[in-house]
């Protein structure tokens, strides 16, 4: 299964997944510049993603405590998401997100 994601300098990676995992430990697991803090605890939102138009809507609704943490965020989007809350699956196979410019490993910003 591949995931289309698209990194804070505008490129764009092709990343091989599992079903079952979590968005963000792919990305994690490839290498790109994602902080992902709490390891998929959905206590920190160092995972935060932009999920692009036509995958959102496929997505489970947000729990509370996710809501809470993307409110917490400088540059959250009515289509942000933590990616440690999207386990992927054949339904989100060519799913494509964008990493938040907070989810830098380099950024202040949370």
């Amino acid at each position: 299964m591949k995931i289309h994601v698209t990194d804070q300098s505008g490129v764009e990676h092709e990343l091989e997944g599992l079903d079952g995992w979590r968005t963000m430990e792919v990305i994690r697991d490839w290498g790109l510049n994602i902080k992902a803090e709490c390891g998929g605890a959905c206590s920190c939102a160092t995972c935060h993603v932009y999920v692009e138009d036509g995958w959102f809507d496929k997505l489970p609704p947000p729990s509370d405590d996710e809501e809470d943490l993307l409110y917490s965020t400088l540059d959250k989007k009515p289509n942000s998401r933590l990616s440690c809350q999207i386990l992927l699956s054949d339904e989100l196979d060519g799913m494509r997100v964008t990493l938040a410019p907070s989810a830098a490993k380099d950024s202040e910003a949370a």
